[in-house]
């Protein structure tokens, strides 16, 4: 069953029980002209309004999120629990009032009469009825509410057989007893409201529940690349918490893989805390261990530029830096050069003003062409010049899967494969493919494009 449709059946359920307590217990007392019955019923007709304020919280709490209410309406319960609170300290005052006029006056006006006995035990039966389940609802929802409802039945349990043992000792002629044992509830009911007001207070008020972050801090740093918590604010409302975060990550890691972090703390604390709505932010941070090229890396991404081919010469005196940028191709050369300049001037500060800077700039080519087919002459005579170039540089093999593709205005788009022994260093392997390509390019004097795959001989 939906957890909003139980509590709502059980707050329902409780306020007929209330408002059938009530008249019963009012008759009665009426009947056998007993203050303490009639007492009992002005009890009830107040455990009548509770359980009517607590269905009433229990409908709004479960109200979704608006645009003036951003938390959702589960505080309501909250404060139906604090007005209820109050009530149960009102009505232990009133008990302890008349047990000490009792003691006073030295004489109990209850008339001992069977269907009195009758109409407090089936008034117990009920209020340990409704008690049990307005408790056992409450804790499955952790509603506030529904937790003051069953106090308010508890505490009738316990003022209901105080007047039973009141009829009872009436009958042997011990008047006093009874107002003792009401003094003693009323304490018992006054300190358990004591108990859930302050509980109610602390949520009222933001108070994170004690040791709760410092759960989350510790389930939150068994999630790898999670550096330290900079970070957390907890904020119950009603049966939900909200969890806010900000942990700290290394600055040079992805946002796929900065998301997949989140996500993966996220999802270890729905599994703590079913209830919570968490949101987390992070905080990029510079590792002692990074290196030259790691920083170079991020700061060219925080200016939307790709830093590659990054080369560091050290000397005594300073760093030597060099690397290249692709720049949109559209731009100016001044554009382009001021947009290097600015990540020159970050890259100063990041090492502190030590160092020379040398950028290459590349044009960033983002085109859509139409090509066509070369016609079945020149794309064999192209493919013959292809191979013979890839035949004069050494370790190239196997050149193959040449496609070549001409434009409007009659530039070739050449891709090939080539490949190399299993062992020869990547290094190499570049340092060939660009003399082959650079090769082709001053034999194809028409070739706008040539892109080169490398692979392993065998793959």
């Amino acid at each position: 069953m939906d957890k909003s449709l139980k509590k709502q059946q059980v707050a329902i359920s409780s306020v007929a029980a209330s408002l059938l307590l009530t008249a019963l217990k009012l008759v009665v007392g009426i009947l056998t002209g007993s203050i303490g019955i009639i007492s009992e019923a002005a009890h009830s007709a107040l455990d009548f309004g509770a359980a009517s304020l607590t269905l009433f919280a229990v409908k709004m709490s479960d109200k979704p999120a608006d645009k003036k209410h951003h938390y959702g309406h589960a505080k309501v319960e909250s404060v139906s629990a604090l007005i209820e609170t109050g009530l149960l300290l009102v009505t232990s005052a009133g008990i302890i009032y008349a047990a000490i006029e009792r003691l006073i006056g030295g004489k109990a006006e209850i008339e001992v009469t069977w269907y009195a006995f009758a109409i407090m035990l089936i008034s117990i039966v009920i209020d340990i009825s409704r008690s049990r389940a307005l408790k056992k609802v409450a804790q499955e929802t952790n509603s506030q509410a529904l937790e003051a409802d069953a106090l308010h039945f508890s505490s009738d349990i316990l003022s209901s057989a105080v007047v039973l043992v009141g009829l009872i000792f009436v009958s042997m002629g011990i008047t006093w007893a009874d107002a003792v044992a009401g003094i003693a509830v009323a304490i018992l009911v006054a300190f358990a409201a004591f108990n859930l007001g302050k509980k109610t207070i602390d949520i009222l008020i933001d108070a994170a529940p004690e040791g709760l972050s410092d759960r989350i801090e510790e389930i939150t740093m068994t999630v790898g690349g999670v550096i330290s918590i900079d970070r957390v604010r907890v904020k119950p409302t009603g049966p939900q918490v909200f969890i806010e975060m900000v942990v700290c990550v290394n600055r040079t890691l992805s946002v796929e893989k900065v998301q997949k972090i989140c996500a993966e703390i996220e999802q270890k604390l729905a599994e703590e805390f079913p209830v919570a709505d968490i949101t987390i932010n992070t905080r990029p941070i510079a590792l002692n261990n990074e290196t030259i090229a790691e920083r170079v890396h991020v700061i060219g991404l925080n200016h939307n530029l790709h830093a590659h081919n990054i080369s560091t010469n050290l000397t005594e005196q300073k760093k030597n830096i060099t690397f290249d940028v692709e720049i949109d191709q559209q731009l100016t050369i001044k554009q382009a050069h001021d947009t290097v300049t600015a990540l020159e001037d970050e890259l100063r500060n990041e090492f502190d003003g030590d160092l020379d800077i040398c950028i290459h700039i590349d044009p960033l080519r983002n085109e859509e062409r139409c090509t066509s087919s070369l016609s079945a002459e020149e794309e064999l005579e192209s493919r013959d010049i292809i191979v013979a170039v890839s035949k004069s540089i050494e370790n190239i093999q196997n050149v193959h899967d040449i496609q070549i593709r001409k434009s409007e205005n009659q530039k070739l788009f050449i891709t090939l494969h080539c490949s190399f022994n299993d062992e020869v260093l990547l290094e190499e392997v570049h340092s060939l493919t660009s003399r082959l390509e650079g090769a082709i390019y001053q034999s194809l004097p028409n070739a706008y494009r040539v892109i080169i795959h490398a692979e392993p001989l065998y793959a």
